[in-house]
């Protein structure tokens, strides 16, 4: 699918006409990927990885046009279950054009980076820019995500959070990956900048671009990093949790099997004390009552001792 669009007054709008410098084809079907190969003298291998989600970042100068393939972060939805991905975009810079290909619909181009826009290079930055943004926003959203989950881990004794937690891990390394090509990307484009034909207001937009992608590489390195270190400690949190169920419920047994006890044994077809009492049935209900009564107190004095036994252990400071 193609879409047009045109320079107006320094800003970045639609257009219809065929001579819109800038052309942004959205999974393109076989007879625009003729015309870019045949016509714009793309190269093929080129075209194919600004559309393969695999393919790493790179420069490239051809000697019509100069290629960018770029990574930028693939649009979030339900389905994905909390894995996010990355694709490929190709930026295809010509003396008079600007062809950008991807696999998939991008954003609206609209905000304060596409205003105020000199050239076709200038713009070729802001897009740039943008797709730095891009995995910005949703660096936000994983770690606003990993909150919730971890608050869910902790109180959680099923391991679905904590299998949340690993597919959001899985994604941070593919941005991280990612963002670190683009990275490379940026620096080669600041060592080509004469060839390219950038002013030095270009250059200067092109540092703080490389400022903006370093801070982005950072934050996913970071949160990389306590993904991979605190892993461990929220699955021993998932049954650390189960072991307290299972004390409870081990608790609630031994507690209804003492007066248990007590009735079975008079319940026995043999002759036993109480058998013609008028009271002996409450007499026996009586003795349940304060078997039960005993076990929670003898319960409360082993574990007060072992609090105390734990608190001598520590080492004083």
């Amino acid at each position: 699918m193609l879409k047009r669009y045109q320079i107006t007054a320094g800003r970045f709008c639609d257009g219809s006409a065929e001579t819109c410098p800038i052309h942004v084809y959205v999974n393109p079907d076989e007879a625009e990927k003729k015309y870019l190969v045949g016509e714009l003298k793309l190269d093929e291998h080129t075209l194919a990885s600004s559309l393969d989600p695999d393919e790493l970042a790179r420069l490239e100068f051809e000697p019509e046009h100069v290629a960018l393939i770029v990574k930028r972060p693939r649009n979030y939805s339900a389905e994905d279950l909390y894995l996010f991905r990355v694709s490929s975009m190709g930026l295809f810079l010509f003396k008079d054009k600007l062809v950008i290909v991807s696999g998939e619909e991008i954003k609206p181009l609209e905000g304060p980076q596409f205003q105020r826009i000199s050239s076709l290079p200038a713009l070729l930055l802001r897009f740039l820019y943008r797709t730095t943004l891009h995995y910005l926003e949703h660096l936000r959203i994983i770690n606003q995500i990993s909150d919730e989950l971890e608050a869910k881990v902790r109180t959680a004794m099923e391991n679905r959070h904590l299998i949340n937690l690993f597919t959001l891990e899985k994604g941070m390394v593919y941005y991280h990956n990612a963002i670190h090509s683009n990275g490379v990307v940026i620096d080669k484009l600041k060592s080509s900048a004469a060839k390219i034909g950038f002013t030095p207001e270009n250059l200067e937009y092109l540092d703080d671009l490389a400022v903006e992608n370093n801070q982005c590489y950072k934050q996913a390195e970071i949160f990389s990093n306590i993904f991979a270190s605190l892993m461990d400690a929220r699955a021993s949190i998932v049954s650390n949790n189960l072991n307290v169920l299972m004390k409870t419920l081990n608790l609630i047994t031994i507690a209804i099997m003492v007066p248990t006890l007590v009735v079975s044994i008079f319940s026995m077809n043999v002759k036993i004390p109480f058998a013609e009492h008028s009271l002996g049935f409450w007499i026996i209900v009586g003795m349940a009552a304060v078997s039960s009564a005993a076990f929670a107190v003898i319960w409360r004095l082993l574990s007060a001792a072992r609090i105390v036994r734990d608190v001598d252990r520590e080492p004083l400071l």
